[in-house]
């Protein structure tokens, strides 16, 4: 018989700029499949340069493991199909943690931006239906918004929250045409959807990145 023990673990973030009550701008960024938060922050310096207002959050997936083989390159996973319920609510834990860590050196006005990437666009959405703060913005880069999620619970998050769908568009996972159908199914739950596309694969783009910090001001 399967059985199921909540353990004390360590989880590890990445941080660019002070917290402080300075501060106006908080992204919370989460990495896709495979990645590392250490590297995936580095997309999100510049922000960082130009507004020292802004202070970037990456957490990183509880799961590492070697991108090939026994050794080599590391990367980190949010979840895979196995145990995936336990996975999911104990990224939630991790993320709830994070944030009530992170806010509390905020001020009370601090615009908060959650950006999901490939993988992380699951991990955010589901975290963000069991948060204990509603963002500003919500990006979903190369990636989607879970369909298992309850529909009652969708509308509760999505209705009015300002939200970004992004491509590149020669997504090598995701076609143009997927992440319109994508858009088409938020707009029922009445988020203020926006689609942006750029030429490019399934990746970060500086431009765009700036673009939406700039929509933040």
């Amino acid at each position: 018989m399967e059985h199921h023990l909540t353990v004390a673990r360590t989880a590890r973030y990445q941080q660019l700029g002070k917290l402080s009550t300075q501060t106006r701008h908080v992204w919370f960024v989460c990495h896709g499949y495979g990645q590392l938060a250490a590297y995936f922050i580095r997309h999100f310096a510049f922000l960082v340069e130009a507004d020292p207002s802004t202070v970037i959050i990456a957490p990183e997936g509880l799961s590492r493991f070697y991108l090939s083989g026994n050794g080599g390159r590391m990367g980190a996973s949010w979840m895979t199909r196995d145990d995936r319920l336990h996975e999911i609510n104990d990224h939630i834990g991790f993320l709830n943690q994070l944030a009530e860590r992170v806010l509390a050196e905020c001020p009370p006005y601090v615009q908060v931006t959650v950006l999901g990437f490939s993988q992380g666009t699951a991990t955010v959405s589901r975290w963000l239906t069991q948060a204990r703060f509603r963002p500003a913005h919500l990006v979903l880069w190369a990636g989607s918004f879970p369909d298992d999620i309850d529909a009652t619970v969708a509308q509760s998050l999505l209705h009015a929250l300002k939200l970004t769908i992004v491509i590149g568009s020669d997504d090598e996972y995701i076609t143009l045409t997927q992440a319109e159908q994508q858009f088409q199914y938020l707009e029922q739950f009445a988020a203020l959807t926006h689609l942006v596309t750029f030429p490019g694969k399934h990746e970060l783009n500086r431009a765009i990145l700036k673009k939406l910090a700039v929509s933040e001001q």
